[in-house]
């Protein structure tokens, strides 16, 4: 490789190095406004989810065990296949994907990958991916993971998991999403929504055997479950959401972070590789100076 070629590259990777970096302070700031809504809104659902583990337990045997009864059989179900709209995120996505391909046939069985399985698809990548390793989505929508607005979240939660659900369309609705660790870690998950599970079944470090206390409904108990039901299923979903975006912007954080450290790494071996060809190019240079004057000494 010649010094101008040396030259070009050192100089190409130092424009990657500053893009790559930029991206990561960007990424950053993404993420820590991604955790603190997240953290906030995690507030308001732990103290729903303590609301909701009276009333579910209080509404054993009527009318809304529906939400919560296990499917005798898996007919129909519906998939939400959470990712992003944009790459260079590492395996944000590609994991997703392949958990899914991979795992699908041992969870839905014989329906899998057949008209029986309706998956919607949060973000472009996700389902870019699914297509191309043969999995037919029904529907992707790249605006609620963009902007993880809460509105347009429930407005899809509702109208295509909770209505069709609560009038028999789907005997079960799964969630498959990057569950969050770390900023480095984000571990590929398919938990069941629907028929969702009470959260006393839920370990989460309380005793299973909590008992329900007495609850007086006013001004009724079914206008009272009417309403905390679909409001919590609403809230646990859009936590998925944020979680998701947290998971995205981690993952992208981290990327652009290793990029630019392998910039460097790759810019100083060249700056080497440089240094040792201009020295030879120097040293051959003196050489034939000192021969081309003992020559003429002669």
């Amino acid at each position: 490789m010649s010094l101008k070629e040396i030259r070009t590259r050192i100089s190409s990777i130092a424009s990657t190095q500053k893009i790559t970096s930029a991206m990561k302070m960007v990424s950053a700031a993404k993420f820590h406004r991604a955790q603190d809504t997240f953290f906030r809104f995690q507030t308001y659902s732990q103290k729903l989810n303590d609301v909701f583990l009276q009333v579910s337990g209080a509404a054993d045997g009527s009318w809304v065990d529906r939400w919560f009864n296990e499917p005798q059989q898996l007919k129909r179900i519906a998939l939400v296949v959470l990712s992003s709209n944009s790459s260079m995120c590492a395996g944000f996505n590609q994991n997703i994907a392949k958990q899914l391909a991979d795992s699908g046939s041992e969870i839905f069985q014989d329906i899998w990958n057949t008209e029986n399985v309706q998956i919607f698809a949060l973000g472009k990548k996700g389902a870019q991916l699914l297509n191309r390793k043969g999995i037919e989505t029904c529907f992707v929508d790249e605006e609620i993971v963009h902007t993880t607005n809460y509105d347009s979240a429930i407005k899809f939660c509702t109208e295509k998991l909770l209505n069709p659900f609560e009038q028999g369309t789907y005997d079960a609705v799964y969630i498959v999403y990057n569950e969050f660790e770390n900023p480095a870690v984000q571990q590929p998950a398919i938990n069941r929504f629907l028929p969702y599970v009470k959260p006393q079944e839920e370990t989460d470090g309380r005793d299973s055997s909590f008992e329900v206390p007495e609850i007086t409904f006013e001004p009724s108990k079914k206008s009272i479950l009417e309403t905390i039901i679909p409001m919590a299923l609403k809230t646990f979903f859009y936590e998925k959401v944020l979680e998701n975006a947290i998971g995205e912007h981690g993952a992208r954080m981290t990327a652009m972070h290793q990029a630019t450290e392998n910039a460097i790494e790759l810019s100083k071996e060249l700056k080497l590789q440089y240094n040792k060809a201009r020295q030879a190019a120097i040293t051959s240079e003196i050489l034939e100076i000192v021969s081309g004057a003992e020559a003429l000494n002669g």
